[in-house]
């Protein structure tokens, strides 16, 4: 793992376990990297509930509850999905903070209006609303999935810090 990730990994798992919280991720364009980041460090069972890998619709829908008609509607790159599945996350699980992230990481399957490389994030803890941010990243796939990772665990470490 890139020496900076794993500094990041270990941070935030530090942090997770001194305030006592758990952590779960619902992940599409990053396909596990968050679960595997953070569960690369020792001790990570302390803090890492678990991770939902929901590539496909369907996975969206069956293991975290997101609407088929948000999908039809805005499509799986969307605020509105990420939003569901962050939300999803947190429901189907025992965390007390989930991050959920949906992109395009390319190198094709890109838009105009969504480019390779757009990636909507979200964060959500118990009793708090949700945080969301559209980002771009460039680069080829590899590029984009890595960005993705690190804006998400950062994204938990802000939210909890």
């Amino acid at each position: 793992m890139d020496e900076e990730l794993k500094q990041l990994a270990i941070h935030l798992n530090q942090r997770l376990i001194e305030r006592g919280l758990s952590m779960a991720s619902a992940e599409s364009c990053t396909g596990g990297w968050i679960a595997k980041a953070m569960t690369d460090i020792p001790g990570s069972s302390g803090c890492f509930e678990r991770a939902f890998i929901t590539y496909s619709n369907a996975a969206k829908q069956e293991m975290l509850g997101v609407d088929p008609v948000t999908l039809d509607g805005h499509g799986a790159v969307s605020e509105q999905v990420v939003k569901e599945m962050v939300q999803g996350a947190l429901d189907h699980s025992h965390a007390s903070v989930a991050v959920a992230v949906s992109g395009i990481a390319g190198p094709d399957g890109g838009s105009e209006d969504k480019p390779v490389g757009t990636v909507w994030l979200a964060w959500v803890g118990k009793g708090m609303d949700i945080i969301v941010s559209r980002e771009h990243f460039s680069g080829d796939r590899e590029a984009v999935r890595y960005r993705s990772t690190m804006v998400a665990l950062q994204g938990v470490l802000n939210l909890i810090e």
